[in-house]
Parts: structure tokens; C-alpha cells; sequence
């Protein structure tokens, strides 16, 4: 590799950045300068990728967990030969295009993660590492070689998700991960030695990590430290790069002022003349770095071609295990699941939602080869274990139940990075309650369309006796405040089965599964009710001949609600109950479809065991909207429903009252 000529192609990519930035008149200029060298020596030397097929599945990651600096890496994409123009990278943070503030994975190419919220990239790459033991433990390593290198940042790692996610790969020895720390000293506010002195290697050694040193902007001895890296086989990898933030500004570099300002037209010229750069010109490539480029991308394509060559000869000898590859790839779900998991429960009874949601996790695993996934050390809890298949673990990828720990935020991140490789339907679980430490994850799985579950079970104050610490009440209401998050709620064994298939079915974007603790009944529905109707997200019960009372529940408080209608028969007063297991769903059903459940004139009651606030979307300022606008307490299940107003009798009486039903 000429390192004089990669000298030439990082300060093509420091110029085109900064030139970025300034016109923006925003952004982070200080990472894309100091880090421009091993950068470049990452994208020239040691990633294996076409630019013409960025979804190429045994692409090498980059993840630039560091996501403030994107600059960077979009000046890395046009110039390595990605569908980003140099007009997209001069429309750097503006409307519409291709290079948003942070890096969004779908919006710009050859970008693998949603990163900004400082951490998530690292949980992601450590996700995408596992899915590639994981995907070599099925079909080979011949077809699944790559790696996965992420750029973090001080921030990165004074998160306490990074320290999760580490330990999590640590503890799985993913050799194919390695970490490139930009160790620049300075954060937004300062340098970090005022709040961040930890020795970096050492941290990373204890979690069984293999850690080196370097010089950041010697691309020689950063070339051999990598060279040094890949030789490890037994534990994943992180270099501390030294560098300086803002590298070649004469007034700025090493300061915490270049971190997240422009450089300032003066301070830019004087950088540019400083570095030896022609500084009358913006965004110029020299026609030198375009030719080595061109020779460089022809090459990383060969090396493609040759892989695609020997990946279709395997096709053709392995026909059958081709063709589940190919299925899983397109994450093809079987046409007999929704059959399958409604078979599940052909035989109704009273049980505890998280239970139900246990039984089909094992007919899904059945009939879905990349359904995969483990909670934060509470599977006799979640019932989320796949039974019958191994515990992934370092001596073995060959299985599909993950052991994440007591370690929420990294499991979330984790399991959107086997998301993001497409390759497989990953899930999640926890308390209800502990959705909170990993709100991050969720939204961000909601923002880049990943098709990650969440399962969280012990989903009420009915869990009892722990007490308000673990008693959910604000919860799903806050879960359902994210946009392109589907929340299910689901009341019995036929709503947990059409759950699950909706959240199956819904490739671009996650779910969010809420069971309980507390055994349920199973529901008696009205004649000719249909299983599909609950994919809309909400169906009639009962009562389907009244238009006048409308009561609306979700999960436990369905059955409640159809007691109430009994109590209200029998004196003379009729109620439609509706169930709606995902409000996310109803929501989007036209005015018509929605106006025949839930009927616009109707006097309407919400039902459900958390915080009333969001009912007036489905009930209205004038309905009534019975819930727990209140901490729960320590005590048995049936004396909270008592002393919070939710038994049949508190139900009733309210609305009685609030109604004026004669």
C-alpha cells in the first residue's frame, strides 16, 4: 500500500468535511480532521466491500458509533465510490438529503447504523459481529467471513452501554469485532481529563479484550497494529488511536471548540493553507486521489466477484441449505404460521399472558429458522426460552438463545445490530418497568426501521407484591409516544398468537410485546368473529348490536371489561366491548373502519391498567378513561384492583356516574 498517495486521499476526505460543515454552517468539523488517517487506512486497506452492492451480505461493517462525525464518513462514501454524490455531500443537514446530521442507515448508502445517541453504535457492532459467527456457524465460513470495525469516541465510552456491550463480546470472544478508539482527549465541553481518567486497555483486558496503542495519524504503525489485530483469533479488539481533534487548524486543533462548531471562513483558509491545501477552492478532489481510488474500488470489486463465483458454485451443491439461506435473507416467513400459532391455542384456558406468549415463541422458533433472541438474565420469568436449542456461547454460534445478563441497555443495541444485518428477527426480554433502561434502543430501532421485538411481561400493577419499583404504569402509554413502534397488548391466547404474526409480519419497524404476570381467562367472543380482525388492531367482543356504549380495553382489562358489560345487562344497560391489543394498528385504519368499531356519537370508557393519559385519542375529551394516573403499591393483585378502582363493582360504578347511564 502506498502510504504517500493514502496521505493525499485523508486530507481529500479532512477537506471535503470540513468544506461540509462550513456550508452547513453546522456540524462537528474537530473528529473528521483528527481522524481522517486511520480512517483512510481502514477504508483503503482492511474493509472488503463493492460500492456498487452495499448490501452485499459478506460485506465488512463500519460503524461509526461516533456519529456526530459523519462527516466523515460521507466524505468517505462519495469518494470510495458509493451512490453519494458530491452534490449530496454538499447538502450536508439540509432537507432531503442524503447526508443528515447524524448517520441514518437507509437513508444514506453504505451507512450500517442509525448512530448519534452516543453508545448505540457500539451495542449495533457487537450485534452484527454475532450475527456473523452466527450466520458462519450455519453455513460456513467461507461464506461468512467479515468484520466489524467501529469508530468510538470518549463519549462512546464513558456511556455506560459500551461498557454492556463489551463485556457482552468479551464474554462471546467475537474475534471478527474490532473497536477503533479515537483517543483525542477532548469532549463537547472540555478536555476529559476532568472526568474521565480510566486506563482504556486495562478496562477493555478485564472484560477479555485484546488492546493495543498507537499513534492515530501514523498510518504505518497504525497499519501494523491492525495487522497485529486480525492475528488475534480468540477475543474481539480494540486500538486506542492517540490523534488530535481538529488536526491542522492552527488555531483550533486540540481544543474543545472544534468538536461541534464550524471552523469559521478565516479558520478554515488558514487550515487549508496550513495543510498544504489549495485554499480558494471548496469540495476539490485532486484528479491523483480520483485515479488511486478508482484503481483501489476496482480491486475491492474483484475481490467480490471472486466471492460471488465461489458462493454460487456453493449454491449449487447445497440446494437445500441454499434455499434457507435465501429465505432467511429475505427473513420469508412460512405461509402456515399465522395457522400454526392460532393451533397453539385451539384449545383455550386461563393463563397468564407471558405464558401464552412462552408457547408461541416455541411454535415460532419451530416454523421461523432466524427467529432468535434471550432476556437480561430473566427467562424463568419472560418464558422467552427457545426449548430444545443450545445457549449461544463462545465455544459454540450453533442455537438461538442468547444469555444478554442483567444488561438492558446492551441487550436492546445488540439485538438491533443482528436486526440491522437483515438476516434475522431478534427479540428481547424484560420487566415492563425496565423498558425504561432501554428506551434508546427502542427508538432508535423505531427511526431505522428495524425489525426488532421487545418482549416485556409483568406488564401491570398486578405483579403484585414487589411493589410500585417494579410496577409499570406510565409505560405502554410511553412506549406508545414513539412513532413507527407497534405496541400489542394482547388479552388472550388467540390476541398473543396474532400479535406475535403482526409483529412478524411488520418488516420495518419494531413491536413491542406486553404480557402479564396474573393468569387471564380466555375471552368468549362473539359469532363469527374472525382472527384477522385483530390485525387492525382492534375488534368487537361482544355487544356488537350496540352503537350507543362502547367499552375500550386492552390486555387484562378486557376481561374486566366484559364483566362490567354483564353487570350493565343485567341492569337493563347494553355495552359494546371492543379489544384493542395494538392502538398503533386502529390508528391507522380509515374514519369508516374506525367509526364501525368505535362509533363517533357512542359514549365511550377506556379500560386499561396504567395511566389515562393518550385514551382521549380513542375515546375523546368527554369519554371516560378509567386507569392509574398514580403510583402503584406493595400488595396482592386482587387488593390492588380494589384499592385502585379497578374491580367490576369500582368499573361499574364509574360509569354510572360519569355517564349518567340511566
Amino acid at each position: 500500500m502506498d502510504f504517500s498517495k493514502l496521505e493525499r486521499v485523508a486530507l481529500t476526505v479532512r477537506m471535503l468535511a470540513v468544506d461540509a460543515v462550513e456550508k452547513a454552517n453546522s456540524g462537528h468539523p474537530g473528529l473528521p480532521l483528527g481522524a481522517a488517517d486511520f480512517a483512510t487506512v481502514l477504508w483503503a486497506k482492511y474493509l472488503r466491500f463493492d460500492p456498487r452492492n452495499p448490501s452485499w451480505a459478506n460485506r465488512d461493517r463500519f460503524v461509526l458509533s461516533a456519529g456526530h462525525g459523519c462527516a466523515l464518513i460521507y466524505a468517505l462514501l462519495h469518494l470510495f465510490g458509493y451512490d453519494l454524490s458530491l452534490e449530496e455531500v454538499k447538502s450536508f443537514r439540509q432537507w432531503g438529503s442524503k447526508t443528515p446530521g447524524h448517520p441514518e442507515f437507509g437513508v444514506t448508502p453504505g451507512v450500517e447504523a442509525t448512530t448519534g445517541p452516543l453508545g448505540q453504535g457500539t451495542g449495533n457492532s457487537v450485534g452484527m459481529a454475532l450475527s456473523g459467527k452466527l450466520l458462519a456457524a450455519e453455513y460456513g465460513a467461507e461464506l461468512f467471513d467479515h468484520r466489524v470495525i467501529a469508530l468510538v469516541s470518549d463519549g462512546d465510552l464513558m456511556e455506560g452501554i459500551s461498557s454492556e456491550s463489551a463485556s457482552i463480546a468479551g464474554h462471546l470472544a467475537l474475534n471478527n469485532l474490532i473497536w477503533v478508539y479515537d483517543d483525542n482527549k477532548i469532549s463537547l465541553a472540555g478536555p476529559t481529563s476532568v472526568c474521565f481518567s480510566e486506563d482504556i486497555p486495562k478496562r477493555f483486558e478485564a472484560m477479555g479484550w485484546w488492546a493495543a496503542s498507537v499513534d492515530g495519524h501514523d498510518m504505518r504503525a497504525f497499519s501494523q497494529c491492525m495487522d497485529e489485530a486480525l492475528k488475534v483469533q480468540d477475543r474481539p479488539k480494540i486500538i486506542c488511536a492517540r490523534t488530535t481533534i481538529g488536526f491542522g487548524s492552527p488555531n483550533k486543533a486540540g481544543h474543545f471548540d472544534v468538536h461541534g462548531s464550524p471552523l469559521g471562513a478565516d479558520e478554515l483558509k488558514k487550515t487549508k493553507e496550513n495543510l498544504g491545501w489549495p485554499s480558494d477552492k471548496s469540495f476539490f478532489i485532486p484528479e491523483e486521489v480520483k485515479a488511486f481510488l478508482a484503481d483501489l474500488i476496482e480491486e475491492k470489486r474483484r475481490y467480490v466477484g471472486g466471492y460471488e463465483e465461489r458462493f454460487s458454485a456453493w449454491v449449487k451443491q447445497n440446494g437445500e441449505l441454499a434455499a434457507k439461506l435465501k429465505t432467511q435473507l429475505s427473513r420469508t416467513l412460512p405461509g402456515d404460521l399465522k395457522q400454526e400459532l392460532l393451533a397453539t391455542f385451539k384449545e383455550p384456558k386461563k393463563d397468564a399472558t407471558r405464558n401464552l406468549s412462552g408457547q408461541a415463541i416455541q411454535t415460532i422458533a419451530r416454523k421461523v429458522p432466524f427467529f432468535i433472541g434471550g432476556s437480561a438474565d430473566l427467562e424463568p420469568s419472560t418464558k422467552t426460552s427457545i426449548k430444545g436449542s443450545p445457549e449461544i456461547q463462545a465455544e459454540s454460534f450453533k442455537g438461538r438463545n442468547l444469555r444478554f445478563g442483567v444488561r438492558e441497555h446492551g441487550m436492546g443495541a445488540v439485538a438491533n445490530g443482528l436486526a440491522y444485518s437483515r438476516a434475522w428477527v431478534p427479540f428481547t426480554a424484560t420487566f415492563l418497568t425496565f423498558s425504561d433502561y432501554m428506551r434508546p434502543t427502542l427508538r432508535l430501532a423505531a427511526l431505522s426501521e428495524l425489525q426488532t421485538l421487545f418482549i416485556f411481561t409483568h406488564d401491570s400493577v398486578y405483579l403484585g407484591e414487589d411493589g410500585p419499583t417494579h410496577q409499570p404504569v406510565e409505560h405502554a402509554m410511553a412506549l406508545r409516544a414513539i412513532p413507527n413502534l407497534l405496541v400489542f397488548r394482547p388479552a388472550d391466547g388467540i390476541e398473543v398468537a396474532m400479535s406475535y404474526y403482526a409483529a412478524l409480519s411488520h418488516q420495518h419497524g419494531p413491536s413491542a410485546l406486553l404480557f402479564t404476570r396474573q393468569n387471564l381467562p380466555a375471552l368468549e367472543r362473539r359469532p363469527g368473529f374472525n382472527p384477522d380482525e385483530i390485525l387492525n388492531g382492534a375488534y368487537i367482543v361482544s355487544g356488537e348490536e350496540v352503537s350507543d356504549l362502547i367499552l375500550v380495553a386492552t390486555g387484562s382489562e378486557v376481561s374486566l371489561a366484559v364483566e362490567v358489560a354483564a353487570k350493565l345487562k343485567a341492569a337493563g344497560k347494553a355495552a359494546r366491548v371492543v379489544s384493542m391489543p395494538c392502538m398503533e394498528l386502529f390508528l391507522k385504519l380509515d374514519d369508516a373502519k374506525r367509526a364501525a368499531l368505535i362509533p363517533p356519537r357512542a359514549r365511550k370508557v377506556s379500560l386499561e391498567a396504567g395511566i389515562t393519559m393518550g385514551w382521549e385519542r380513542i375515546v375523546g375529551l368527554d369519554g371516560v378513561r378509567i386507569g392509574i394516573d398514580r403510583f402503584g403499591a406493595s400488595a396482592p393483585a386482587e387488593v390492588l384492583a380494589k384499592e385502585l378502582g379497578l374491580s367490576v363493582s369500582a368499573v361499574y360504578a364509574r360509569i354510572v356516574g360519569d355517564l349518567n347511564v340511566p
